[in-house]
């Protein structure tokens, strides 16, 4: 089994990794909130809506210390599911990677150290209006981006914000892509009916169609998107203008390059996404077409997990296409597999997420919390 799957043109691909191949990268995990994650089903912090203003900082307290602080409780589901960020703590320990937190507007501020770009929490979009003042996030960002460039080899770059697929939804329609039926989900089975009645509904209130802000980016962010994004894309274009940038994520990757496409499309050429391999073999998800609209040479490299065999029920349910991504753990793999020469290999995470989640069940016995 191949520990990476790459998706795209070989020789581009080729070209990517031989830029940051034995390099050693910095992680940063960009935080926010939307009140969209709020909408009863269509997040999987959806049953209890107040959580999912913790979940971003109980990821990222999670990273840095092992567990949440500002919840009491640990990053796993009372069904035993844990967050993604598992996987992204034992990639990181492993080939010991720094890393970092940046905010883009959030209700609960986490107990780590963070960069903040300006941000406030996102709006329902289905009111009609999601982020106030993107362009200040996106200048902070990028400003934060240009000067990260100075000091690292290459950036992975992640994201922890519930209801953020329905965002990077609407985002993309708006700027007139076709990713109605390709769109990802934490959910098992997609809410996608949801998410697009949501989206209807703002652009009902805002008079908006379809396709008005392809060119108007900044608009599509303050009308249906989330506060990460501007934040996210003002990094990238700020470390992509020099070094090469793996954006960590799932199906929201592609809003974020949709925006980068529409301000300074010249920066792609430094740019790959990473992933993981239940994001690339869900079969309503459709990453590759929807980059493909973007800008065809885009690398998308997975992380080619398989957790059928770990011992955590937890942990396998994960192959039943729960949460799939996020808090950047398949770029974050790929990233550690590429800089260790291959020492560190997806059997090697794999097996320390299994003694990292026993540690949790022994240390909280059954206080378990995740949204």
């Amino acid at each position: 089994m191949d520990d990476i799957i790459k998706i795209g043109n070989r020789q581009i691909i080729s070209n990517f990794i031989s830029r940051i191949y034995t390099k050693k990268p910095l992680f940063l995990c960009v935080i926010g909130n939307t009140d969209t994650a709020k909408i009863p089903g269509i997040s999987a912090a959806g049953a209890n809506p107040n959580i999912t203003d913790y979940t971003p900082a109980a990821d990222v307290e999670y990273l840095h210390y092992g567990e949440c602080r500002c919840i009491d409780g640990v990053p796993i589901t009372p069904e035993g599911i844990p967050t993604p960020g598992l996987i992204t703590k034992a990639a990181i320990e492993l080939t010991n990677i720094p890393f970092m937190v940046g905010v883009g507007g959030i209700h609960i501020i986490p107990q780590t150290p963070y960069i903040y770009f300006g941000g406030t929490p996102g709006e329902n979009i289905s009111n009609g209006y999601a982020v106030k003042n993107p362009e200040i996030i996106f200048k902070n960002a990028m400003i934060f981006g240009k000067n990260l460039s100075k000091m690292v080899d290459y950036l992975v770059i992640g994201e922890s914000i519930a209801g953020g697929t329905t965002t990077a939804l609407g985002v993309l329609l708006s700027m007139g892509y076709d990713a109605k039926d390709r769109i990802s989900s934490s959910l098992s089975i997609n809410p996608i009916k949801k998410k697009l009645k949501a989206i209807d509904a703002g652009m009902n209130k805002s008079k908006v169609c379809i396709g008005d802000f392809k060119d108007h980016p900044f608009k599509a962010i303050e009308y249906f998107g989330d506060p990460m994004q501007p934040a996210h894309a003002g990094i990238i274009i700020g470390a992509a203008t020099s070094i090469p940038v793996i954006l960590a994520g799932g199906t929201q990757m592609s809003a974020i390059l949709a925006i980068i496409n529409a301000i300074n499309p010249q920066v792609l050429k430094n740019i790959a996404i990473g992933t993981t391999s239940w994001i690339i073999k869900d079969k309503n998800t459709d990453l590759k077409g929807i980059v493909e609209q973007i800008n065809p040479d885009i690398p998308i490299l997975a992380a080619n997990f398989n957790f059928s065999n770990m011992k955590p029920q937890g942990l396998q349910s994960y192959e039943k296409g729960v949460v799939k991504e996020g808090v950047g753990a398949g770029g974050i793999t790929i990233a550690s597999i590429l800089s260790s020469k291959g020492k560190i290999t997806i059997e090697k995470i794999q097996k320390k997420l299994e003694k990292d989640y026993e540690a949790l069940n022994e240390l909280y016995a059954l206080s378990f919390w995740y949204g």
